[in-house]
């Protein structure tokens, strides 16, 4: 122990070195050797023909599902910020990276697999350059049901654009409409024989998946039962791949993925015709990059929750990026965190980014010893594999709870899982967003404002609709629950005048600033000229609870120089004196106007 802590400490005063090299391997302890390499072995082999599908997803030879498993994967786990998220292709950035492309080249041609790597470069760029910044912070403004209809709706159309592979229909398009224009112009393409083996397939991934309870778990313990459950894809692709050797199914007319090309991806910069076409391809980028954060690294700070450890969402942002940059000059195409393989990485046993590199081996191993052997798979199960994983993906849960809980958010869920199945992805995923903007600006400018009383016995203020409280003839309090601002100060001052005409008698109007974070120029004005209102009819104006923050904003302005009451620290001290006859006569000739928290 103490040898590795002089090695580290050595390591630490070369700055230099400490920082290329990644704390997990100058702290690694050997005891989890056994558990890395078990989780490594197990995710490398039951996420090669999901690798597969995910690149003909793409548009792409299914070689490249490899290759982006290997030098991106590599590079994300000497940078990456979370010890056990598996990346690699997924699903969402396989058809974003199909829709991009669309109509800028051949799919499987060589310009497509180059445009497929430029635009993995452009967005890693983007997401190296926003660690960078330090923009981390910019995933809070996607909404949960935007993010979750996106992905709802992304999921859908996979769905509809694998109809091609299990039954051989040339379908095509990448909106909802798209693909069932080309479907139903193109059904005399429909073929019999691949159309069985898909819908056998996704038959058997469907039972496997949603009815284990009685497939295994009925007869097998638990801890086998998940195991076989996991493995039996693995076990499907095998027995596929034996029946389309010995039947020659390439013979009968179904398509089969074909000898894999042995060999390490090639180091290359990726080429373009022009620069219109970089230029086609910046938004849609922009877009993968902020899903791919989004999504990665909710996966990624949620397993680090689990496990007590840190996640640092800039770290993970240039994780991405490197990824991806590397990615872009290796012949992959965009990768991101995956759900399905972080999941089994951590439930396989993970302990640190050493899985991922046995993972590579296993990719590695496949290029160069298995390319052969994999031939005879038939694109129609993979394309039954995608279909059977891709609809877990569909969030109904969400917009169900969104519809109880939030209507707002529902609204933005519709909107973007709508706008993307008929527009897209780039474009469904801009209407949400500015749908669920929209909305905050919305709810923002209908700020809750409640007439309050106190509880008998105490000094605690509640709103007088709501509790059983005391409340004063002459005297009105209310509480603004929101930041006062340009968006909102004309609703608040219609919501006090409505409260004024309802309580006639009330000659003093306390204001409770407890919650008000900000008072911008426009409220300002708006509190200026309710005050000048009520003095011109012999009523005060009061606050309690300024924030000091707010306080320095506004001490030197009207708002307070020429406020008609008074400033209290809190509202039971101006129950106190605005209700006690004898102080309330005095009460105004000793305004201090500087109390505040």
């Amino acid at each position: 122990m103490a040898e590795k802590q002089t090695s580290a400490n050595r390591l630490e005063n070369n700055s230099w070195l400490a920082k290329l090299i990644p704390e997990w391997i100058l702290t690694y302890d050997t005891s989890r050797l056994p558990a890395d390499i078990i989780a490594g072995l197990v995710v490398g082999i039951l996420v090669i023909p999901q690798s597969l599908g995910y690149a003909v997803l793409a548009g792409l030879p299914p070689v490249y599902g490899i290759y982006a498993s290997i030098i991106p994967v590599l590079v994300y786990a000497w940078v990456g910020s979370s010890n056990i998220q598996a990346i690699g292709a997924v699903a969402i950035t396989a058809i974003m990276t199909a829709s991009s492309l669309h109509g800028l080249a051949i799919e499987g041609s060589v310009q497509y697999a180059m445009l497929a790597s430029l635009l993995a470069l452009m967005m890693g760029s983007i997401l190296w350059l926003a660690g960078k910044l330090k923009l981390g912070w910019i995933m809070q403004f996607i909404s949960r049901g935007v993010s979750a209809a996106f992905v709802s709706g992304a999921a859908v159309l996979i769905f509809v654009s694998q109809l091609k592979y299990v039954t051989n229909i040339a379908v095509s398009g990448n909106t909802l409409p798209g693909y069932a224009t080309s479907l139903l112009t193109q059904l005399t393409t429909f073929h019999l024989p691949t159309f069985i083996i898909g819908g056998v397939s996704f038959t058997l991934f469907m039972l496997n998946r949603y009815a284990s309870h009685w497939l295994w778990q009925s007869w097998l313990p638990s801890a086998q039962a998940k195991w076989v459950g996991r493995l039996f894809p693995l076990v499907v692709v095998i027995v596929a791949i034996a029946l389309s050797h010995f039947g020659n199914w390439s013979n009968q007319g179904i398509r089969i993925i074909g000898e894999i090309p042995s060999g390490l991806p090639m180091l290359a910069v990726p080429k373009f015709d022009s620069l219109s076409q970089v230029a086609t391809l910046l938004p849609t980028a922009g877009l993968m990059a902020l899903i791919v954060f989004v999504s990665s690294s909710s996966v990624a700070s949620t397993y680090a929750r689990m496990r007590g450890e840190k996640f640092d969402a800039n770290k993970e942002l240039q994780g991405l990026g490197l990824a991806n940059i590397a990615g872009g000059f290796s012949q992959s195409f965009p990768v991101a965190g995956g759900f399905s393989r972080t999941a089994i990485n951590a439930d396989s046993g993970a302990k640190t980014p050493l899985a991922s590199v046995v993972t590579v081996l296993i990719m590695v191993a496949t290029l160069l010893v298995l390319g052969n052997i994999i031939a005879p798979l038939p694109y129609a199960l993979l394309g039954a594999m995608i279909m059977a994983s891709i609809l877990s993906l569909i969030d109904v849960e969400t917009f169900k709870t969104a519809l109880k809980t939030d209507r707002l958010d529902a609204l933005s869920f519709a909107a973007t899982f709508l706008g993307v199945l008929s527009f897209g992805l780039n474009v469904g995923l801009v209407i949400g967003i500015i749908v669920s903007f929209a909305g905050l600006i919305w709810q923002s400018s209908q700020p809750h404002i409640a007439v309050v009383g106190r509880l008998e016995g105490t000094e605690h203020f509640r709103n007088i609709h709501r509790h059983d409280v005391i409340t004063y003839d002459n005297l009105l309090i209310m509480r603004v629950d929101e930041s006062l601002f340009f968006g909102n100060s004309e609703s608040v001052y219609n919501q006090i005048k409505e409260a004024l005409n309802q309580h006639p008698k009330a000659i003093e109007l306390v204001l409770i600033m407890s919650s008000v974070n900000h008072i911008d120029l426009t409220a300002q004005e708006m509190l200026i000229t309710l005050n000048r209102e009520l003095k011109a009819t012999n009523r005060h104006l009061h606050y309690s609870f300024i924030k000091g923050p707010v306080m320095d904003i506004i001490e030197q302005t009207p708002v307070i120089n020429e406020l008609s009451g008074r400033v209290f620290l809190s509202t039971m001290q101006a129950i106190t004196l605005l209700t006690d006859d004898d102080r309330h006569n005095d009460i105004y000739p000793t305004i201090q106007k500087r109390e505040f928290e």
